[in-house]
């Protein structure tokens, strides 16, 4: 009953949300600051924020240390929000980590971060998305009607992306709306109802400090950071934004804020309305803790909106993915006909060719591997761009305030949870590393192919 107050929201909201979505498309060629931060908004608040509770109550119960988790990684996400607003405002050309890296540092370490991007960095969250839609909706559609149509929605969607950046930026907002208007009625919900349980996931005892120096802490930091993915997504597409210099920057960081106290939030409300054990290991922490406080109704209702909530993130990375590729295939040879765009200046085999490695990763990926071998090289490469913008003088636009202070933090914290990482899970840790590898293999490859021509 309470639940379905969810979905009366979204249709009683859905001309404001229409509206919304046709006035932040500027005008036909570039979008406005509304529509970047919806696109922003989108790619972070998705998978990570509903399935990663699960494995991080597995080294970490007490409810200050989960709080921690995600204000730090709220935290590193505002610093590199800063830093890419400041890198995109500089260079001023779609591409991001892509452009950042080989202008920086060498070519080939843009190169490599282009292949990461190909392979793991956008088409590996769409996959995740997708395995995540396919759980949520299990209960109401069945195992093998939902893995169908999770990958029913990767092709629906990237079709949605291929005509023009107006159609793009009407569905992003649409989407992003329907995602807001479901994550607030959870909380809301959630902080309103008194817990049915006898006893809760919640423990605010003392001691918890001592949690933070575990490698159980460092590893939970890897799904966090996952769920903040995304924080960067405007300025990939920064060729396409509307007066870039203050859009750009307005864009990231108050998404970036926005997403942090709603992911706050949703932890208290998951943490609240389910036991310890319950959660444990499970990805689908929102459909137990809603099924604990309206029963099977719940169940049913939290399901369906996660899932349709989903549609945005998969949405924001379809859109997003393809100009960093795209923007490689304009430099080398062996990429060189995913460059192609169409009339309306869509790159659209770049979007097809995104969207076949999601679905490869859907068909053969399991859920919790693929979720921390993303993680780890999406670190990494982050962490490369944080560390390259200090080469960068004489910076034109938008300035990363207490600079270079906020850098090192980022760095040395992100260096340290790699460091976890990599002790804790190996075989996952080596698998995100030979990503890496081979697209320096790559490389060497395609430059000699541009040599010889």
């Amino acid at each position: 009953m309470y639940l379905e107050t969810i979905s009366e929201a979204v249709f009683k909201n859905f001309k404001k949300i229409t509206y919304f979505s046709w006035m932040s498309v500027l005008d036909k060629d570039r979008i406005g600051w509304k529509t970047a931060a919806a696109l922003v908004v989108a790619n972070m608040v998705g998978t990570g924020v509903f399935t990663s509770l699960g494995f991080q109550l597995f080294s970490n119960t007490n409810t200050w240390t989960i709080l921690s988790l995600w204000i730090l990684g709220g935290g590193m996400a505002l610093i590199g929000a800063f830093v890419y607003a400041e890198l995109g405002t500089h260079f001023k050309r779609s591409g991001g980590d892509y452009v950042f890296l080989s202008q920086i540092i060498h070519p080939s370490v843009g190169y490599i971060y282009a292949w990461i991007s190909l392979g793991v960095g956008f088409s590996a969250p769409i996959a995740i998305a997708a395995m995540a839609m396919a759980a949520y909706w299990q209960p109401i559609i069945g195992p093998n009607a939902s893995f169908g149509m999770g990958i029913a929605v990767i092709l629906l969607i990237s079709f949605f992306h291929s005509y023009t950046l107006k159609q793009s930026g009407r569905v992003q907002n649409v989407l992003t709306a329907i995602k807001l208007l479901f994550v607030g009625a959870l909380i809301v919900l959630g902080f309103v109802h008194q817990p049915t349980l006898d006893a809760n996931a919640l423990d605010f005892t003392s001691g918890w400090s001592g949690d933070l120096l575990k490698p159980g802490f460092a590893v939970s930091l890897v799904y966090v950071f996952f769920a903040y993915t995304g924080w960067n997504s405007a300025a990939y597409i920064i060729g396409e934004i509307k007066e870039p210099s203050k859009s750009l920057p307005k864009a990231l960081v108050s998404a970036s804020l926005l997403v942090m106290v709603l992911y706050v939030l949703l932890q208290l409300v998951f943490l609240k309305h389910a036991r310890l054990e319950d959660l444990q290991g499970q990805v689908d922490v929102a459909t137990v803790a809603f099924g604990n406080l309206f029963g099977q109704s719940g169940v049913f209702w939290v399901s369906l909106f996660i899932g349709i909530q989903l549609l945005a993130t998969i949405s924001g990375y379809t859109w997003v993915g393809p100009r960093i590729t795209q923007a490689m295939a304009q430099d080398y040879r062996l990429w060189q006909p995913l460059a192609k765009e169409n009339k309306k200046g869509i790159p659209v085999r770049a979007i097809w060719f995104n969207a076949s490695i999601s679905l490869l990763l859907v068909l053969t990926g399991s859920f919790e591997s693929v979720l921390v071998y993303t993680g780890l090289v999406l670190q990494l490469m982050g962490t490369l761009t944080i560390a390259a913008s200090l080469k960068v003088r004489s910076i034109v636009g938008f300035q990363t305030p207490f600079k270079p202070i906020l850098q090192y933090i980022y760095i040395v914290f992100s260096l340290w949870v790699m460091g976890f990482v990599l002790y804790e899970r190996p075989m996952e840790s080596l698998f995100g590393l030979g990503v890496v590898a081979f697209g320096a293999i790559l490389y060497l490859f395609d430059s000699r192919i541009m040599k010889e021509e």
